[in-house]
């Protein structure tokens, strides 16, 4: 009888420390990421997240522990994790000045890359972006100017991608466009590793959720697996009303996908925590 050999973890976390002066960030993090998965560390902030992710980047050491990308070693195999993952930052890293097109088209060049411009028509038509592909990113709201840096980050196909808290300051609307392309992209197999504060956004996008609390993973598991620690809960008939969330998109509708006015500025609420 033959057995099918399971998969390498497209990321794998093992002991991994890091300190700034007297200062533990990082307490021995373990964890695997199945390939072509969601994978969600969820945490406060200053739990860790953010130094995690730039260690597997390789923007920073760890002080202790290993780790692989993609079957690369984060300490001696730098070059080949780089041209592995792309990471995606808390703030969207767009060119203001030039048109969405113009943004793939350069990161494009940038990577050597042939037919640049073929390669940004493709991603804008992913992306729901063409309508808005000649004009300046400064006129984009939100979650278009989201949805395009993803799509930067994306140019070069790297089977994985870090998204530290993508939708950090984004309005209701716009978060859930950003969550429907991050299950896009691992419908297409790449491994997506989320870090995120938002509790919806675990729950809505992940498939494994690590809890990250003050440097340790202190659970780690399915939706399922972790609701499973606490009691069962008491069955009551309530009647469902309709959540905020509910109300505002059957008021906004989606007759206007870029939700912005002729001049750029967003007709959603801005600036309102989305949680």
């Amino acid at each position: 009888m033959t057995t099918t050999p399971t998969p390498e973890p497209a990321i794998r976390v093992q002991g991994i420390t890091k300190s700034f002066a007297d200062l533990y960030v990082l307490r021995g993090v373990t964890f695997d990421v199945k390939a072509g998965s969601i994978f969600a560390l969820l945490g406060s902030n200053g739990s860790g997240k953010t130094t995690l992710v730039r260690i597997l980047s390789t923007l920073l050491r760890a002080d202790t522990g290993t780790a692989s990308v993609h079957d690369f070693d984060i300490a001696t195999q730098r070059g080949e994790v780089r041209e592995s993952i792309s990471l995606t930052g808390q703030f969207a890293a767009v060119d203001d000045i030039l048109t969405g097109r113009e943004n793939l088209v350069l990161i494009a060049r940038l990577r050597h890359l042939k037919n640049p411009g073929t390669i940004a028509d493709e991603l804008l038509a992913r992306f729901s972006l063409t309508e808005a592909g000649n004009r300046r990113a400064a006129t984009y709201s939100g979650g278009m100017r989201r949805r395009l840096d993803i799509a930067m980050s994306l140019i070069g196909n790297p089977p994985v991608i870090f998204l530290d808290e993508p939708t950090t300051g984004l309005d209701p609307q716009a978060r859930i466009e950003v969550w429907q392309t991050v299950r896009q992209l691992a419908q297409g197999g790449t491994t997506v590793l989320l870090t995120t504060q938002y509790l919806d956004e675990a729950e809505q996008l992940a498939d494994r959720i690590a809890i990250l609390h003050r440097g340790t993973i202190i659970q780690n598991g399915t939706l399922a697996e972790l609701k499973q620690l606490l009691p069962s809960a008491t069955v009551e008939y309530v009647e469902k009303q309709p959540s905020l969330e509910d109300v505002f998109l059957a008021l906004v509708g989606d007759d206007d996908s870029d939700h912005t006015d002729n001049t750029g500025d967003s007709t959603t609420p801005t600036g309102k925590d989305p949680r």
